[in-house]
């Protein structure tokens, strides 16, 4: 059974993830903070701290796979529609010139990489919420889809 503080400083490790809406690499500094401080007294913050840092570590390469995807096919279309007269003499640029039938391939990939970042982020806030009720009541927890970077 976990003390009291154990099963807090848990807890705390994955809420920590949660700063990322408030300071930049929030998710990464803070459960670094806190499971380096706490990861040789407890066994049970140790494993909470490494699944709180693999899962994070998991879902920036998530996200920068899904970026390498959506980020060129956007950029490939735009350039492909923008109007060569517009950028050389000096010509009002107009939205409604844009091809999208012609690119609506393109364009579901990249759509499709921004939706699945949305669901990876929904999915990400409930799962921190999940691991952290987990902790609080002192059970073993480990996050699906997780690459285990940390062992």
């Amino acid at each position: 059974m976990e003390k009291t503080s154990e099963k807090n400083t848990a807890t705390f490790t994955h809420l920590s993830t949660l700063t990322q809406y408030i300071v930049p690499l929030g998710n990464y500094i803070f459960p670094i903070l806190i499971w380096s401080s706490y990861k040789d007294k407890s066994e049970f913050v140790n494993h909470h701290g490494k699944q709180t840092l693999n899962f994070q570590l998991s879902l920036l390469l998530y996200t920068l796979v899904l970026a390498l995807i959506a980020i060129p096919v956007f950029v490939t279309v735009f350039l492909q529609n923008l109007p060569m007269e517009a950028v050389f003499n000096d010509e009002d640029f107009v939205i409604r010139n844009f091809d999208f039938q012609g690119n609506i391939g393109l364009l579901t990939i990249g759509g499709t990489a921004v939706v699945l970042f949305g669901l990876l982020k929904f999915v990400e806030f409930f799962l921190v919420i999940y691991a952290s009720i987990k902790a609080s009541n002192g059970e073993y927890y480990k996050y699906p889809l997780t690459i285990p970077f940390i062992k």
